[in-house]
């Protein structure tokens, strides 16, 4: 594996990191060492300062690996030297100055936007009823049920803190674009990757795509992966 980056992947609001388990088995399969972040979702500084702890304890390069708000997370901590790409999956990729809540207010109109509930004592929630089908239109029933009701509270500090520096900006990117993502819009994903100059990839698939199809995000990975100087 010395031969390798190691893989570090975050993941977004309102899961935990447990949703990665078949893209961590796709990749240790083929000897990769990954890792997974667990944020406290509290807020965005505080995610990524647990995100630099795992980056570090790698010691050596990473490809840094975020999904939704997980791409926010690693656009603030993957200024880390230790990181030498970053892969955006169906993720928020803000710019300095920027947060969740600004891309958010910049998203198509005409399209299905997230559920999300107002605030209760400083958290968000999905609507439980719509978050299959907004969430993980491409899982199964169960699946999709059980991800509904174990929500991890999202921090609404974290949702509209900005980002100091991009480190898109500064390191190689890559993006999967989720086809039929009724959270964050086709376009929006276009838009933002696009901006960022990222090597982008569009599957057919929901927000769920790293539990959906994690082959194809695992294959994603290993091409960032591939490019990364060892």
């Amino acid at each position: 594996m010395a031969d390798k980056p190691a893989i570090v992947l975050v993941h977004g609001g309102f899961v935990d990191g447990s949703g990665w388990r078949a893209v961590y088995d796709l990749l240790t399969r083929d000897g990769y060492r990954v890792a997974v972040v667990q944020n406290p979702t509290l807020s965005l500084q505080g995610d990524a300062a647990a995100a630099r702890l795992i980056i570090d304890a790698q010691g050596g390069p990473v490809v840094l690996v975020g999904h939704s708000y997980g791409g926010a997370v690693i656009t603030e901590a993957g200024t880390d030297p230790n990181v030498a790409a970053l892969v955006y999956i169906a993720a928020f990729m803000p710019d300095a100055g920027e947060s969740v809540n600004t891309l958010l207010a910049g998203f198509p109109t005409d399209v299905p936007g997230p559920p999300i509930l107002p605030p209760t004592d400083g958290f968000l929630f999905l609507d439980r009823g719509k978050f299959p089908a907004a969430f993980a239109g491409d899982l199964p029933a169960d699946v999709a049920g059980f991800m509904a009701d174990s929500q991890v509270p999202w921090g609404v500090e974290a949702v509209g803190e900005q980002i100091t520096v991009a480190a898109w900006r500064t390191k190689p990117s890559w993006y999967l674009v989720t086809g039929d993502d009724k959270m964050i819009p086709p376009p929006a994903q276009h838009t933002m990757s696009g901006r960022a100059g990222a090597s982008t990839v569009e599957v057919a698939g929901s927000h769920a795509i790293y539990v959906s199809d994690p082959a194809a995000v695992a294959d994603l990975i290993k091409q960032a992966a591939s490019a990364t100087p060892k």
